[in-house]
């Protein structure tokens, strides 16, 4: 540990101070609940004093499994004061994805939400101490107000988060203190954020971009809104939400940026900068957008954040937007095979090194070692450089345009994906015989995960049966949403999978509205209008499949937001992938409605079906 990262200011230090000289000013708010910096710090304080007797501190890891909320913050922040590390989680997660990833860090406690509904104990095999937080903070409602007595230095871990793994196998990404006061402190410079700021909290806890959410409005006294489920997947609600919460600065993944940034905007909106990234970003803001925006480029491994930049509006761009310039902090590398750098204008692998690059993978030095190498380029004593595996090419003016990947890791709506994972999972099916995994942008614009199999011997393969299957182990975002069943995969001249002669999934579809395929109730009606909208398509069976038709999990979320305004009824994103037709999901619509309609005059069951 360097004598400069001992003397660093951490986090939670950071927000201490907050708390100490604006005691009363609001920290978090979501929902019906609202911390002020004293509640967050004095609740945080009580969770990192419990935690310190059941052993966490320096190096150990505490896994928090929560939705986003108030007390996740909590929860992440009282981590934080018992000098250990959070692993942040996705309750929604596949149990089986759940307990490996607990296994493989080896956690002491388990933190989680008493609503979240996360899987028991016995489902997951674990032996780890599980602390439930509730919304009112209640469960530890005593105990030690005042911050316990450690401080973790700048080479301490801070946090880990899992990514998609080659092997099939998720691996744990290391931070310690030292980056990510690196992106905090770059954070508040760059964009000025002061007490007065009003943020938000969108991603995923179990995505780095929520930590880049967080502690840079944290530590300076800014406020952290979080908007409901409903609300953070629907582009429209979700401008209206911004515009009167009076948020001033927001991220949001790339994909809704890129559609929200379309709508049209109150001239007098609080809205100063909205921040993107995690996939590549195909368009430029309207000169007519009232906020400036940002695009932004990081691997986990760099601490969430490594180049940014402001994308200017459209007019006279035939190029790409750029992923900016390094951020403070970090330096960036476009070398070629051997690491050598490469003319302005070629294409190179980047390379970053700085401040933010990770610790390595947790348990996974073979790992480790192959991606994060020594920087020759750098004149500090055993700095290291991470090799991101991504193709840019640095333009004349100094910027970098991302160009492709050099693996099998690609990003589909801002999720990122080992194509390695997909495939080794669809392979231990007992009827699948090999099967690969790809990203096709067939429409422009508009990319999807395809997986094509071989059956296994005597096995006839249905879509939906491997669906659930993946289900059961992966994210949704990991699900292909094609599937193209194969005698054999081809094969280039040495042997290998040409994944160039891997053919485009083709949808049997009528020209026309198929009889047999027409609504047959009032609600079939209204969900079939409702799928035609969002897939932009002229017609849709009562029994075609919502992602063979081009579906994906945030069009589905819309869809349900959508269901929800019509009818009254809150369907599970879940649901959509158990039940992907206008027809099953009209049922269990009706299903649930049936207990209301009878309560209803008949009046107003026609109103609400109307």
């Amino acid at each position: 540990m360097t004598e400069n990262h001992e003397r660093e200011v951490t986090v939670p230090e950071l927000v201490a101070q907050r708390a100490a000289q604006t005691p009363d000013a609001p920290a978090v708010a979501g929902g019906a609940q609202q911390l002020s910096y004293r509640e967050l710090d004095q609740r945080a304080n009580r969770l990192a004093h419990h935690l310190r007797a059941l052993g966490a501190g320096p190096e150990a890891v505490v896994a928090l499994c929560m939705h986003r909320s108030t007390e996740m913050v909590v929860g992440a922040l009282g981590i934080l004061k018992a000098g250990a590390a959070y692993l942040p989680l996705d309750p929604a997660s596949p149990a089986e994805r759940l307990a490996f990833t607990l296994r493989d860090a080896g956690v002491p406690i388990l933190i989680i939400s008493s609503v979240a509904g996360f899987p028991a104990e016995e489902e997951l095999g674990l032996g780890a101490t599980v602390i439930a937080l509730d919304e009112g903070g209640r469960s530890l409602d005593s105990g030690n107000q005042r911050p316990p007595a450690i401080r973790p230095g700048g080479d301490n871990l801070a946090y880990v988060i899992y990514t998609s793994g080659s092997t099939g196998l998720p691996k744990g990404v290391q931070v310690t203190h030292a980056s990510l006061m690196n992106l905090v402190r770059w954070h508040q410079h760059a964009f000025a954020i002061t007490p007065a700021d009003r943020a938000t909290q969108v991603a995923s806890p179990a995505f780095d971009a929520a930590v880049w959410e967080l502690w840079p409005y944290l530590t300076t006294g800014a406020s952290v809104h979080v908007p409901d489920e409903d609300t953070r997947m629907e582009p429209t609600r979700l401008r209206d939400w911004l515009v009167a919460e009076r948020i001033s600065v927001t991220f949001l993944p790339t994909p809704l940026a890129e559609t929200i940034m379309t709508l049209d905007w109150p001239l007098d909106t609080g809205l100063r900068l909205m921040l993107t990234g995690g996939d590549t970003l195909h368009r430029y803001p309207p000169s007519t957008l009232p906020f400036a925006l940002i695009n932004n480029y990081g691997p986990t491994e760099a601490a969430v954040v490594a180049t940014s930049g402001l994308v200017p509006p459209a007019t006279g761009w035939t190029s790409p937007p750029s992923i900016g310039r390094p951020i403070s902090g970090a330096r960036a590398y476009v070398l070629d095979a051997n690491q050598q750098p490469v003319m302005t204008g070629t294409i190179g692998e980047l390379y970053i090194g700085g401040r933010g690059v990770a610790r390595g993978y947790l348990n996974r030095s073979d790992v480790t070692a192959e991606r994060f190498v020594p920087d020759p380029f750098t004149e500090i004593p055993g700095g290291r450089m991470y090799r991101t595996g991504d193709l840019v090419r640095a333009r004349v003016d100094g910027e970098l345009e991302f160009v492709g990947r050099t693996d099998n890791q690609v990003k589909i709506r801002g999720y990122r994906i080992e194509l390695g994972e997909v495939e080794a999972t669809l392979a231990a099916h007992p009827q699948v015989q090999q099967a690969v995994a790809l990203a096709r942008e067939d429409t422009p614009g508009e990319k999807r995960l395809v997986a094509y199999v071989v059956p296994a011997p005597g096995c006839v393969l249905e879509v939906e049966t491997l669906r659930a299957f993946l289900l059961m182990h992966l994210p949704d975002y990991m699900v292909p949403g094609a599937f193209v069943c194969l005698a054999a995969l081809p094969v280039t001249t040495n042997g290998k999978v040409d994944r160039n002669a891997l053919p485009a999934p083709v949808l049997s579809r009528p020209t026309t509205a198929d009889p047999a395929q027409e609504a047959r109730t009032l609600i079939e009606q209204r969900m079939t209008e409702m799928v035609v909208g969002l897939l932009k398509v002229d017609h849709v069976g009562r029994e075609e499949n919502f992602f063979l038709l081009g579906g994906h999990s945030l069009l589905g979320a819309q869809l349900l937001v959508r269901v929800h305004e019509a009818f009254g009824v809150e369907l599970p994103l879940r649901m959509l992938f158990d039940v992907p037709t206008v027809a099953g999901l009209s049922a269990e619509i009706e299903r649930r409605l049936v207990s209301g309609l009878d309560a209803m005059s008949d009046e107003e069951a026609e109103r609400l079906l109307a």
